[in-house]
């Protein structure tokens, strides 16, 4: 058992797939396969089940995860204070993103920590702003991207973009006159497929349904974005969702959206990082990088594929 295998152990348990890993470790993934394995006849211990949809770890795994995330943690600490004498961003950084975001900055995240922060090691999780949130608070992420964040404890806030929330349904011959805008009062005569409780944008619509004595059709809950995309695709119903969300589901051109008013509804994306770590070069290169792509993110990319 090595350094190098606990993190490459540690990167395949946080995506959940050996293929993600391979790419934020640019290792080819049949030499990545043969590290996890050899750390598991090393243990004489299964660490992680292996299906069709990734990979989850087993109860030895998970023992095994959070010693491990221990251990890159002190020697990430112990290599950023030696490269702060020298103002050089060295060790590792693990960065937090929403999945609708990930999917449009995870490969210009990479791309650019690689040509910026070559001595640096870089692991991206993705999550629910809830859980990122909880990860930065445990040590188990350095920073990330929450949406609508509520000022937890431990927690440095910065508002980076705010996106407006449309209403998105399947395209039809209608389309240009369903781009109209839609008061927030109508949202209840279309059933809506939404995201479980705990995801930022089904807490907003259903706390601003409460303040404005509106009833919601909820007619599926469905816990991933993509789903309810597909969902909505076929038929199933309507969604809310952001223009971010539908340019990134690769099916915006199947899609209307009319933009919510009276009064209008954003979703703010922050950034996120813990008010007890100290700044290091590493933490702050990597946050700018971060700032940078996420504002250089084209706005209203779904509203403005729409005619008219």
């Amino acid at each position: 058992m090595n350094l190098k295998q606990l993190e490459y152990f540690v990167s395949v348990a946080e995506l959940g797939s050996f293929s993600k890993a391979a790419v934020v470790l640019d290792i080819a993934q049949p030499a990545l396969s043969r590290q996890v394995r050899a750390l598991e006849i090393d243990l004489r211990e299964t660490l992680l089940l292996r299906n069709g949809r990734g990979v989850t770890l087993t109860q030895a795994g998970q023992r095994l995860f959070e010693h491990s995330v221990a251990i890159l943690q002190l020697v990430a600490q112990a290599r950023e204070d030696m490269g702060a004498t020298r103002d050089e961003p060295v060790g590792r950084i693990t960065i937090g993103l929403p999945p609708t975001i990930g999917r449009q900055i995870t490969l210009p995240l990479i791309d650019g920590f690689k040509r910026q922060m070559p001595k640096a090691r870089l692991a991206i999780v993705e999550g629910l702003s809830t859980h990122v949130a909880e990860w930065i608070t445990s040590g188990r992420v350095d920073l990330g991207l929450l949406y609508n964040p509520e000022s937890p404890p431990g927690l440095e806030i910065k508002p980076l973009l705010d996106e407006r929330l449309y209403l998105v349904q399947a395209a039809s011959g209608e389309r240009r006159a369903t781009s109209q805008a839609l008061p927030l009062a109508q949202l209840g005569r279309y059933p809506l497929v939404v995201p479980e409780r705990a995801h930022v944008i089904r807490r907003l619509i259903e706390t601003q349904a409460t303040l404005a004595g509106l009833k919601l059709n909820i007619a599926w809950e469905v816990s991933s974005i993509a789903a309810i995309i597909d969902l909505v695709c076929a038929g199933y119903g309507h969604a809310v969702l952001t223009a971010s969300a539908v340019a990134a589901s690769g099916h915006a051109d199947e899609l209307s959206v009319r933009p919510l008013i009276e009064p209008p509804l954003a979703s703010v994306l922050c950034l996120a990082t813990s008010s007890h770590k100290r700044s290091t070069p590493l933490t702050r290169q990597a946050t700018q990088l971060l700032v940078d792509l996420v504002r250089g993110l084209p706005q209203g990319a779904a509203a403005q594929s729409q005619p008219g």
